[in-house]
């Protein structure tokens, strides 16, 4: 059975085999320069290869069509320049020569990170991911058509920068999908204008997405980094990165939006800060936003504001702010690092112990001295020896609390100086990973070696996704809601395949362990007879709603549902 094709140009149906469009008279042979999928290749049976849109050290960027529902996507293919050989005819992609260990650990990378994604898009605020397809030796990342305007040539357009409340706006369904990322351990690492795309409604999603090794200086991939949004520890491999790498480059495309200027590259100000305060750029910019933005695009990691919901609450609250500054860890200023510092302590310790020498041989050579005069009489009292006790240094608590645990385990400051005892909590506020509580508190003094309590969050309590694919409507419902998890239904259309008003699908799979409080997405199959046409709205948060959605449609992130035989995927 042939498979069907369209024209990635126009989507009429090609004849088998065809070399050009019958429709709209375009010839494929020769669109996409070497090394890239010949246009009109097909993938997994459904994806039909378009033209290259663009390229970066970790693959190739194509437009392409979805052949079974008729609409418009962009395929991302797995191929980095610096470890990938040339490609021949039968488009099998090989590696080269010695990289054959890292082309597969960063191929799994790659595949993993679009997994992951598929699970959680559509969500408000991120391209969807709608597949993921494994051939040619590589792997393909299908995502929707997002459209939209590039959040960098918007502002060139506008021409002044905008208000806080306006930036705010149009970049909370950026601050949700992030979020939602960190929620399953995945971090951007390039969020920047040129990665937001700004809707017809005037909001904000994030595009470009990619591994690691990519968003990374020196990782053996083609680095791509983007000047004045990458944080400081992305330019160098020996450095840990978190969730406050999102929230740097949220800070900085904050500051681009009021301020009408990028920051000054990391790379720079890690030389001589020389970043001006927002307010002082724009004075228009309300002194707590300056503020904020000061606090989020600090250089030091552990000093920085740690998570995109901290980085939210601030920028709408003056109190919340005020209280934020005066319990983060203060700002180290360029040219007196924590490095130095700490040598200035153990040179300061060294001296004291030389001294401490000094003493016990002036000591020494006064006993030897006194031992050869002659005694004044047999019972006469040998003179008590000098103590010779060291006092131990001791050090003042750092600050814990709100900081990621991994940031204290991979800190050889803190693992040299003190030992942890840590144990875990649920928490509904504090992201998993995060301290909550330390033991004792900061700046209470402790000698080296000893025992620091923390207790880390373990993030909201999970419960398992129970199996509703079957059920009723209602019945849906009212499992999800007896296990704390909320509903958002969209009907679906059925070619009388599944039971009318019975559930097809769910954006989590049964047995799942998911977060008290997620809202799963229900896919209803819809009466046979009725044709569905209206686009879906947004997944509402709290009640359960029935908004019809159109499957050709990828606005809602095409999820797999709307076609029968991907439905129950």
């Amino acid at each position: 059975m042939e498979q069907k094709r369209l024209c990635p140009y126009c989507m009429g149906e090609l004849p088998p085999a065809a070399d050009s469009c019958v429709h709209c008279g375009k010839v494929f042979a020769g669109r996409n320069p070497a090394g890239c999928l010949p246009v009109g290749t097909v993938l997994a049976g459904r994806y039909t290869v378009g033209e290259m849109r663009s390229l970066d050290g970790e693959g190739i960027l194509y437009r392409g069509v979805e052949n079974l529902g008729c609409f418009r996507v962009t395929i991302k293919e797995y191929l980095p320049v610096t470890l990938s050989a040339e490609r021949g005819a039968d488009c099998i992609l090989q590696p080269k020569t010695c990289s054959e260990v890292l082309f597969k650990t960063t191929r799994m990378d790659f595949a993993d990170l679009y997994r992951a994604l598929e699970r959680i898009t559509p969500a408000t605020g991120l391209e969807a991911v709608l597949d993921v397809v494994e051939a040619n030796n590589t792997v393909y990342a299908v995502m929707e058509n997002l459209g939209g305007t590039p959040l960098d040539q918007w502002l060139e357009a506008q021409g002044a920068p905008l208000r806080p409340d306006d930036a705010c706006a149009m970049l909370q369904p950026v601050f949700e999908g992030v979020a939602a990322m960190h929620k399953i351990g995945l971090v951007h690492r390039g969020i920047c204008p040129e990665n937001l795309r700004v809707m017809a409604d005037g909001r904000c999603r994030l595009a470009g997405y990619a591994t690691v090794g990519l968003r990374t200086a020196g990782s053996g991939l083609r680095e791509q980094l983007y000047e004045g949004y990458s944080a400081p520890e992305q330019y160098s491999t020996a450095e840990f990165e978190g969730r406050y790498t999102d929230e740097y480059g949220l800070a900085a495309v904050f500051y681009r939006m009021v301020c009408g200027q990028a920051p000054v590259p990391a790379a720079q100000r890690m030389v001589s800060d020389s970043n001006p305060r927002a307010r002082t750029v724009n004075s228009a910019v309300p002194g707590y936003v300056s503020d904020v933005l000061q606090m989020g695009l600090r250089l030091k990691p552990m000093e920085r504001i740690q998570t995109v919901p901290q980085l939210v609450q601030a920028l709408s609250s003056k109190e919340y702010t005020e209280e934020l500054g005066r319990t983060m860890k203060p700002e180290t200023p360029v040219g007196q690092p924590e490095e130095k510092a700490h040598l200035l302590s153990v040179k300061g310790l060294l001296a004291g112990i030389l001294i401490l020498l000094a003493i016990l041989l002036v000591l020494m050579v006064w006993t030897m001295v006194s031992h050869s005069l002659p005694s004044a009489s047999s019972g006469s009292v040998e003179s008590e020896p000098a103590s010779s006790e060291v006092l131990e240094p001791q050090n003042l608590v750092p600050s814990f609390i709100g900081m990621d645990y991994a940031q204290v385990q991979n800190n050889r400051e803190y693992t040299g100086m003190y030992l942890f005892y840590v144990t875990e909590e649920y928490s509904d506020t504090v992201p998993a990973g995060q301290i909550m509580t330390q033991e004792p508190a900061a700046d209470t003094v402790l000698k080296a070696g000893e025992t620091i309590r923390l207790v880390v969050s373990k993030g909201p309590q999970k419960v398992e996704m129970p199996t509703i694919v079957g059920f009723t409507q209602a019945a849906a419902v009212e499992v999800l809601q007896s296990r704390g998890l909320l509903a958002s239904c969209f009907m679906v259309v059925n070619d009388g395949s599944y039971a009318a008003g019975c559930v097809v699908s769910a954006s989590e799979p049964a047995g799942a362990q998911v977060d008290v409080g997620t809202v799963i997405t229900v896919y209803i199959a819809a009466d046979p007879s009725v044709e569905i046409t209206t686009p879906p709205e947004e997944p509402a948060a709290t009640e359960p709603t029935t908004t019809p959605a159109d499957p050709e449609t990828p606005a809602d992130g095409g999820d797999p549902a709307a076609d029968p035989e991907q439905g129950t995927k």
